[in-house]
């Protein structure tokens, strides 16, 4: 690399009149960031253009266009903005690191307080997680879920982690990505998102919250059901913190057979859990039972009657839930 380059590489740049998008070489040293025409693989020189550095301002991640989650934005003092895509969001990251430190070149304490960032993380002291949700659901400015795809299997309103941890950063909820990462699990922990597919459901069985939530383009997240049921404060929640909030073992869908109203949930501590045959289904149980069933007793000799798509994926839960009785 050439004396007084901090970076280079490949940069896919807006053009300033006509909005289209072209790849361009960038190099980037103490005060400017150069870019250069392609010909044939190598870069034409002179520059095409250059970026001044002094009194810029960088935003990243920058949301402004959805189809385009690894865009950069520089706004110079003459307040002209440049969008500028990375391959990847590693790759983006870095590219905004280095800029950043160039930026603020002639503050060597600024720069070592981007190093002590880039390095460690610390949570804000106060966190209103409901707050944070219900910006998420907004229809203008939060998280749009759509369908992604995983190992050949759709999956309807879902979106991916790293999308998550820019959102949260963009919206100045988290300062950094291992602390979004941190917020996106507890965000999970609390039941306000739900993992969705292989990638993400693997992740949530680390016994460490940071590391519970994953900050990468194929694991797959939703908003979960509960959000949508405003519980009024006037209103008694019988099910404890404690039995809601344990780590997760096993999650997906089950059909469960319900009393004249419907129930949130029940504790396993001290319950009996056993397997079904179709020939021992009971006669009050209703609805289109087509085997695959399971019971639970619960220590104040409740018993629920829980339906699973298959009989392995029976076995899977009873065995699960073996562990936590």
């Amino acid at each position: 690399m050439e004396d007084g380059v901090l970076k280079e590489g490949f940069l896919v740049k807006r053009g300033h009149i006509v909005h289209n998008w072209k790849a361009r070489w960038f190099i980037l040293r103490q005060n400017t960031l150069l870019y250069y025409k392609l010909q044939g693989g190598r870069k034409v020189t002179p520059p095409k253009g250059r970026i001044l550095l002094d009194g810029c301002t960088i935003t990243c991640p920058c949301l402004e266009y959805e189809n385009r989650p690894l865009l950069i934005k520089l706004k110079t003092q003459t307040s002209t903005e440049y969008f500028l895509e990375a391959c990847s969001r590693e790759e983006r990251d870095a590219w905004a690191f280095e800029i950043t430190g160039a930026i603020h070149a002639g503050q060597p304490g600024k720069v070592q307080q981007l190093h002590i960032l880039k390095n460690s993380f610390k949570l804000p002291p106060h966190i209103s997680l409901h707050r944070i949700v219900d910006k998420m659901h907004d229809s203008s400015s939060g998280i749009r879920p759509s369908p992604n795809m995983e190992q050949g299997s759709t999956y309807k309103k879902t979106f991916i982690g790293s999308s998550l941890v820019d959102w949260l950063i963009s919206n100045s909820f988290s300062a950094n990505r291992l602390e979004a990462v941190t917020l996106a699990s507890m965000l999970m922990e609390e039941n306000f998102l739900k993992p969705v597919g292989v990638r993400s459901m693997g992740a949530i069985r680390s016994g460490d919250l940071a590391e519970q939530f994953l900050d990468d383009s194929t694991a797959l997240y939703t908003f979960a059901e509960s959000y949508k049921k405003k519980i009024s404060s006037k209103e008694e929640i019988n099910l404890s913190t404690v039995e809601l909030s344990g780590t997760v073992v096993k999650q997906g869908y089950l059909a469960k057979q319900e009393e004249n109203r419907p129930v949130g949930g029940f504790s396993l501590r001290g319950s009996l859990v056993s397997a079904l045959e179709d020939n021992g289904v009971p006669t009050g149980v209703k609805g289109n039972v087509q085997g695959n069933l399971f019971k639970v007793i619960t220590k104040d000799d409740t018993h629920y009657y829980i339906q699973a798509s298959s009989k392995a994926e029976r076995a899977e839960w009873i065995e699960a839930i073996k562990k936590l009785t």
